[in-house]
């Protein structure tokens, strides 16, 4: 099922009752999986889907193939198909998704900062990228 907020956005945009910039800003990236996945094509470089599974372990098949999607069709990420002995899927960051990176890093640093007032540790870590990404998975 796509995005509610994106689709709502989207929608209001086409019949001419747009009303705030910050809303379409939010609406690229709503999703529970797209700003974790956006952070790290921005600053790790691409991924194949399976590695994307891994990185993200409790995100499902489905959530993950259309979160994708719908960056790919909202233009934040380019997917590219190469057809070897199989075929082999990678996701990258485009431009547009690129000029996001200011404001992620500003939400990641925000949130490092507000986790470590609240004395909290995580029990799930979506930023172990060097036990993820690896030659082997390549």
């Amino acid at each position: 099922m796509t995005d509610i907020i994106r689709k709502d956005v989207k929608d209001r945009l086409e019949n001419g009752d747009y009303s705030c910039s910050k809303e379409l800003t939010l609406s690229m990236f709503s999703g529970k999986w797209k700003i974790v996945v956006l952070f790290h094509l921005g600053t790790d470089g691409p991924y194949r889907f399976n590695e994307l599974m891994r990185l993200l372990p409790r995100v499902t098949h489905k959530v993950l193939t259309n979160q994708l999607r719908e960056m790919v069709e909202d233009g934040l990420i380019s997917r590219e198909v190469i057809t070897d002995s199989r075929v082999k899927v990678t996701y990258r960051i485009t431009d547009r998704g690129r000029s996001l990176m200011p404001i992620l890093n500003q939400m990641y640093e925000w949130g490092e900062k507000r986790i470590k007032e609240l004395q909290i540790k995580p029990k799930f870590n979506v930023n172990p990228v060097e036990e993820i990404k690896g030659d082997e998975l390549r």
